[in-house]
């Protein structure tokens, strides 16, 4: 067993690269506290939901380094490497996880814009005359 596992998440444009270690339950996010990168209580509770399935919270020391997209991306990135280290680390919570689905990376992306219209789908206003 290696003594750091290291993973990616990856959710929208945002990029989540976590090293979890053996620990007393430490999470910091781009080198600030957990409590302190997402202010938000859900978004916090939606990125470590795969500690609290698992009942590992306090086990690990959790280091994150996530980029791009912004709060809700950055939240999915975080929750899907987290899953992917868990798993990684003891096998018997991949049910646990994936039951939840929180191991499947999740496709949707913004869809691009396209010429001759205002938006991806939205057309310019039709006038008549």
């Amino acid at each position: 067993m290696k003594e750091v596992i290291d993973t990616v998440g990856r959710r929208k444009t945002s990029v989540a690269r976590v090293f979890m270690s053996p620990g007393k339950g430490r999470v910091i996010i781009n080198k600030l506290p957990a409590e302190e990168y997402f202010r938000d209580e859900v978004k916090r509770q939606q990125a470590l939901r795969p500690l609290a399935l698992t009942e590992k919270m306090e086990d690990f020391d959790i280091k994150v380094n996530v980029h791009g997209g912004g709060v809700s991306g950055q939240t999915g990135a975080v929750s899907l490497a987290i899953a992917r280290a868990l798993t990684e680390f003891d096998e018997s919570a991949r049910a646990v996880l994936k039951k939840e689905k929180l191991l499947t990376r999740d496709p949707r992306m913004v869809e691009r814009k396209k010429f001759g219209r205002k938006k991806a789908r939205k057309r310019f206003q039709f006038s008549k005359r």
